[in-house]
């Protein structure tokens, strides 16, 4: 039959063709065929037609008229067959229509330079879910781009770790990283985190998806991912999160305001390796019920660079005792200043150990208020080096002391006081010393 005798047959001879009839036709009898005839033929008869008649014979107009049906009945490898021109020529009813088997069988080449970017706004969850993790990872950004919400969650995590670094930066908007779900978030491969998550996204993650990062996943970020973390879901994440995160991205990446976010907790699971990389800055933010929460092994970890540059005064009042007696002689002598020591309280000082007492400079020992020398304990004043008694005790802490620590003072501590200081000393003092 001539193509001209083709397109003269009426919508019912083409509706009685035989299968065999129709399994006869050429491409070129194919192509022939009006888009009236084309809606018209059976689906038994699209059953039989071969790839290559398939492919080479129905025009993109021809497809774009196939029914619901139709489409719908084509065999996966028919499917398969079609050219990427004839891909884009699927209405986006008929595509929604098509069966998952049909959609996982698209090649990769297909989807990528056949899908428009309104097909796959089409797709249904089901659709999107029974894409393989090739066709995954086959998508543009664009098409990435054009993913509805409900159908990225509806993606297996096999197939969201298909995606590449590029998909996911230049791929996914905001809002759609906004809307995976934890166990898709905790599936990311720490390539796709560290590689993939541009700082909005990591901005855009919600409390829980930020709550729901591997510990793997918190130890492969950027510093600059770190920083975008928001104060809020810092604040959600577990204690194990801020444990991995390493010393680089503590130090030069968490901000002043994520260090006043970290709750107590947060604080007290900081590794002492953590806590030596922090700046001044960060230590200087510290709040105090945080520092207060800080385990001795902690406090021992700071060095003194951060505590005479990072710890203010309120910070040195407000530890406890138990960490005060923690610091090494090393912190007390050459990481307290003596503002430091002028803002101690009356316990923190009494709970100063023997060493610590001996090691303080004599600028610190004078910076100790005369209500703390008070207090000091018979053991801490008999402790002092006779360079601390006589260059360090100003005349006012010798009036200060009671006549218990006057009789404590060893005979060499005595025999060390200037000519000021013995004056300074109140009679009842003076009775005391042995």
């Amino acid at each position: 039959m001539s193509t001209a005798d083709i397109q003269a047959l009426t919508t019912s001879q083409i509706v009685a063709l035989a299968t065999t009839d129709m399994a006869a036709l050429t491409t070129t009898q194919i192509s022939a065929l009006t888009t009236t005839q084309v809606a018209v033929i059976e689906t038994r008869d699209l059953a039989v037609l071969t790839t290559a008649q398939i492919s080479a014979g129905f025009t993109t107009a021809q497809i774009a008229a196939l029914t619901t049906n139709q489409i719908s009945a084509l065999s996966t490898g028919q499917t398969a067959s079609l050219t990427t021109q004839q891909v884009a020529a699927i209405s986006t009813a008929d595509l929604a229509a098509m069966k998952t088997s049909q959609i996982a069988a698209l090649t990769t080449n297909q989807v990528a330079n056949g899908l428009t970017t309104n097909q796959i706004v089409a797709l249904t969850t089901a659709q999107a879910a029974s894409l393989t993790t090739a066709q995954a990872s086959s998508l543009t950004t664009s098409q990435v781009a054009a993913l509805e919400t409900r159908d990225l969650v509806a993606m297996k995590t096999s197939q969201i770790q298909a995606l590449s670094t590029t998909q996911i930066s230049a791929g996914l908007t905001t809002a759609q990283v906004a809307s995976l779900t934890t166990a898709q978030v905790a599936a990311l491969t720490t390539n796709q985190v560290a590689n993939g998550l541009t700082t909005n996204q990591i901005v855009a993650l919600t409390t829980s998806q930020a709550g729901a990062l591997t510990t793997a996943q918190a130890s492969s970020l950027t510093t600059q991912q770190v920083a975008a973390i928001e104060t809020n879901d810092l604040a959600a994440m577990k204690t194990s999160q801020i444990a991995a995160l390493t010393t680089n991205q503590v130090a030069n990446g968490l901000t002043t305001n994520q260090i006043v976010a970290l709750t107590t907790a947060h604080a007290a699971a900081l590794t002492t390796a953590q806590t030596a990389a922090l700046t001044t800055n960060q230590v200087a933010a510290l709040e105090t019920r945080d520092l207060v929460a800080f385990k001795t092994s902690q406090i021992q970890a700071l060095t003194t660079a951060q505590i005479s540059a990072g710890l203010s005064t309120s910070q040195v009042a407000s530890i406890t005792t138990a960490q005060i007696a923690a610091l090494t002689t090393n912190q007390v002598v050459n990481g307290l200043t003596t503002n430091h020591i002028g803002a101690l309280t009356t316990n923190q000082a009494a709970a100063l150990t023997t060493a610590q007492a001996s090691s303080l400079s004599t600028q610190q020992v004078a910076a100790i208020s005369t209500n703390n020398i008070a207090a000091l304990k018979t053991n801490q004043i008999a402790a002092l080096t006779t360079n601390q008694v006589a260059n360090g005790l100003t005349t006012n802490q010798i009036v200060a002391l009671t006549t218990s620590q006057a009789g404590a003072l060893t005979t060499a501590q005595t025999s060390s006081l200037t000519t000021n200081q013995v004056a300074a000393l109140e009679t009842r003092d003076l009775v005391a010393l042995k």
